[in-house]
């Protein structure tokens, strides 16, 4: 595991650090001007000072604070920190319930946000921020709502300077409280320490390899603080685009001299399909100095990342994490070769295994699993308590995510273990099936979930985004696109029924809404089997096989024999049974399209190797089967 030295400093002494070290400097630029270092640090002290006012100096107390793209986020979110209250970030793109649910649960006192925010939470039933506890941090802009107060006249009205923070400087105390996305449930409270986001400062600027002469596009909907901290702890300039448009987006990082872009992967689809963006002039085109395309949050799908590579002659590279994590666990490294599908290696100070789903030990390289993470930046626990069934005793911590680790410790995602679902006994992953309906340049976007079926348990759905272009009518295009992905699909992946979408529905952070489509099919009534494709007749291979070696060596051997079955025309699909009463006798039953199929995958060089290795272990007693009907009186 790479070492990590990361600043024993608390949360906010980023921006102290960075004032010290460079005052003058432009720490944040946007259309209406910029900051130094110097002025977000002196009006973090000014906040700090208003809010030990306000909370009567309390340790810990509980101030909200609207993560805007603007740059007083920069300086609230660091003022409150510095006054010693605990942040709880408010996400201002999410409902009504949202908003109560994150003052509610995380106990809010105090908050600070942008006035159209302030008005929201001003009104929500109950209201959990009475008046007086809701400052409008953009109040000379825009009509202050009712019962809230502009920050400015806040700052004004307190007299004493910043003294200190109180209760100390404990840097495993929480900082901050960060809510998940709840894209599998409802959003959860991550208890995060000053040690955890500034240690994931460091991670993130080495692993982006951000210095003092860098300069970061940040073309997202809100201002994560990851990307705020790891500025700060590299001295690099912040560039922040609040136009939605992606070529303009592009426009602006070459006219700034940025050498990295962030960007959400549901920004980028679309800025990799703008027509607009191969008649872009070259110099629009991120300018001379940008040296990576970053994407976060979820899957960046691979032809998209190839697409904007061609266009904008650097690497698109995709990194992973979560709030548990604060957040970023791993990173394509920008200048090292590009491997689709993947999410690259585990940052400085980070250990990363991959878990069996069943017998929850390490499996091998390249075997699937659940995604483990283990290191410094792993939080606290949860406001509802600690996380003991997700972080075991030895500090690993379950993403919930399933993957694969390469040889070289490259990660590979799957899909979340919430997402997948079972075809049968197969299990079926969503994203692969989306990955392989967006190689089509007729779809724009798309989303897969498993629709309730009486004879398979589920079976793929899928809700297309065609192109403009795409050609008409809708109807039988989409029944092009599906016939064409089907081709390469897997007989238990394979779509079964398909709707053409105004849009795909996603959280404010970009990734789709996985869980609101799941509801939706689950509500539809369960469909005949008659509207299914016809299904070839299949054969199903049984073997007997009585363990005598050792029962380790076997399963592992077993496992590489059955992932290359899997991977072999014809497969459909495959279990193993073992006897309640002989432990040592294993039942498997392999369903394949055809008896021709079957037979060229065990005549392979590769497959007689395999069971070359088997043979010393257990002793087998197969047999093929054709399926017959059976009349029930």
């Amino acid at each position: 595991m790479p070492t990590l030295t990361y600043p024993d400093t608390t949360v906010d002494g980023l921006l102290r650090s960075a004032a010290a070290r460079d005052g003058g400097g432009i720490a944040v630029r946007t259309e209406r001007g910029a900051w130094t270092f110097g002025e977000l640090d002196a009006l973090a002290d000014r906040v700090a000072a208003f809010v030990q006012r306000a909370t009567g100096r309390r340790p810990r107390a509980r101030v909200g604070v609207a993560s805007v793209l603007d740059p007083v986020f920069a300086a609230v979110y660091h003022g409150v920190a510095r006054s010693g209250a605990t942040v709880v970030l408010i996400n201002p793109l999410t409902g009504d319930e949202g908003l109560r649910h994150a003052v509610s649960a995380a106990g809010v006192e105090l908050a600070l946000a942008p006035s159209a925010t302030a008005g929201r939470l001003a009104a929500l039933p109950g209201r959990p921020l009475g008046p007086g506890s809701l400052v409008v941090t953009d109040a000379a802009d825009s009509t202050v709502p009712p019962g809230c107060l502009p920050l400015q006249t806040a700052l004004d009205g307190v007299r004493e300077p910043f003294s200190g923070r109180p209760g100390g400087t404990d840097l495993d105390a929480v900082a901050c409280v960060q809510f998940t996305t709840g894209t599998t449930g409802r959003p959860k409270g991550v208890l995060l320490t000053h040690r955890n986001l500034v240690a994931n400062a460091r991670q993130t600027a080495l692993a982006h390899r951000l210095g003092p002469d860098s300069v970061t596009l940040n073309h997202l909907p809100l201002y994560h603080v990851m990307h705020l901290n790891s500025a700060l702890d590299a001295g690099a300039c912040q560039v922040l685009c609040r136009d939605p448009d992606p070529v303009t987006s592009l426009a602006v990082a070459a006219g700034t001299g940025a050498t990295h872009y962030y960007g959400l992967p549901a920004r980028l689809h679309r800025l990799a399909a703008d027509q607009r963006l191969p008649r872009t002039p070259a110099a629009a085109r991120g300018g001379p100095r940008l040296t990576a395309v970053l994407s976060g949050g979820s899957a960046l799908l691979p032809e998209a990342a190839r697409t904007l590579g061609d266009l904008l002659g650097v690497p698109v590279v995709q990194g992973y994490g979560m709030a548990e994590l604060s957040p970023l666990t791993h990173c394509q490294r920008p200048g090292r070769p590009y491997r689709p599908g993947t999410v690259g290696t585990p940052v400085p100070g980070t250990e990363c295994r991959v878990v069996d789903l069943a017998t929850r030990r390490p499996a091998g390289p390249r075997l699937p699993g659940e995604v483990q993470v283990r290191g410094v930046q792993l939080m606290a626990g949860y406001l509802d308590g600690p996380a003991r069934s997700r972080i075991d005793a030895d500090g690993w911590f379950s993403t919930g995510d399933i993957g694969s680790v390469d040889d070289d410790g490259v990660l590979r995602l799957v899909d979340r273990a919430d997402d997948i679902f079972k075809y049968d006994n197969e299990i079926v992953s969503p994203g692969r099936v989306e990955r392989v309906l967006a190689r089509d340049p007729r779809v724009a976007d798309c989303v897969v979930a498993g629709l309730p079926d009486p004879r398979h348990g589920r079976v793929a759905w899928a809700g297309v985004v065609l192109r403009e272009d795409a050609g008409a009518p809708a109807d039988d295009v989409l029944r092009s696109v599906t016939a064409r992905a089907n081709q390469h699909l897997a007989p238990f992946e394979r779509i079964h029924a398909a709707e053409a979408l105004p849009a795909v529905p996603r959280t404010p952070t970009g990734k789709p809404a996985r869980r609101q489509v799941r509801d939706l099919l689950t509500a539809r009534p369960a469909p005949r089997s008659a509207d299914h494709p016809q299904e070839p007749t299949m054969v199903t291979f049984v073997n007997k096989l009585t363990v005598h070696g050792d029962l380790e060596t076997f399963l592992t051997v077993k496992n590489k024999l059955t992932a290359y079955m899997a991977a072999q025309p014809g497969y459909v699909s495959h279990q193993v049974m073992r006897h309640a009463w002989h432990p040592n006798v294993f039942l498997e039953l392999a369903v394949w399209e055809d008896a021709d199929a079957h037979r060229k995958a065990v005549r392979s060089e590769e497959f007689q190797s395999l069971v070359s290795q088997l043979g010393p272990l257990a002793t087998p007693d197969p047999g093929l089967f054709e399926t017959v009907e059976v009349s029930a009186r």
